[in-house]
């Protein structure tokens, strides 16, 4: 299916990775990268340090198309620190999928100078353009027209308690009763004794003789 009116709208490109590259190391493993260029517009992917036969990139370019440009190029360096790159393979890539379907999922061949297979280069395309088979829709389904919830009332704050009550409730009473009859007459539960001077004295002993005097052994009294 042809697709017109493809000026300025976008291309995203995903560059997944490399499969089964030509070595151009003989001792240590190689270190590519891809180039991609679209008219005047290049874009080159990070260096895989090590990548090998096998790199992995996962980088995404988008690229504004040009009407009547169909294709673009893929090219395949492997990086040198001291030395120029070394040329790996390069190759075309069509658009008429992706164009025409919105989507491409695919691996391209590379060559090498000589023209002899050098590789592949795996790349994920969109294009919001392309001709996309439209989705069929569910009807949407109609509004429930069961019984509804009760409506639930909206919280209400209890009455403010006020600060002080309005009216004042005395204590209990309680049962009286009669006075007591030794309330106003101390002396009826307060006894009284005799003064002391109607009891007899105490009796009187004569006094005990005084200790006679201590002399010491070999001593004498004096006359």
């Amino acid at each position: 299916m042809s697709v017109s009116g493809i000026q300025g709208q976008l291309l995203e490109i995903t560059v997944v990775g490399c499969n089964k590259l030509k070595d151009t190391e003989w001792i240590s493993r190689q270190d590519p990268y891809v180039c991609l260029e679209y008219a005047s517009t290049k874009f080159r992917t990070r260096t895989h340090t090590d990548g090998g036969k096998n790199p992995t990139f996962q980088e995404k370019f988008v690229f504004n198309l040009i009407e009547g440009l169909r294709e673009f190029s893929v090219v395949v360096w492997n990086s040198n620190t001291l030395t120029y790159d070394d040329f790996i393979g390069n190759g075309k890539i069509l658009l008429q999928k992706v164009l025409s379907q919105g989507y491409d999922d695919s691996s391209w061949p590379i060559q090498d100078k000589r023209g002899r297979h050098a590789g592949e280069v795996r790349l994920i395309m969109h294009f919001a353009g392309g001709n996309k088979p439209a989705k069929s829709q569910a009807p949407s389904a109609p509004p429930y027209a069961g019984a509804q919830a009760p409506q639930v009332p909206l919280y209400s704050a209890p009455p403010p308690t006020p600060l002080y009550p309005t009216i004042y409730q005395a204590p209990p009473s309680y049962p009286s009763y009669p006075p007591s009859p030794y309330h106003h007459h101390p002396a009826a539960y307060h006894p009284t004794y005799p003064p002391s001077s109607a009891y007899p004295p105490y009796p009187t002993y004569p006094p005990s003789p005084q200790n006679p005097p201590y002399y010491p052994p070999g001593s004498y009294p004096p006359y």
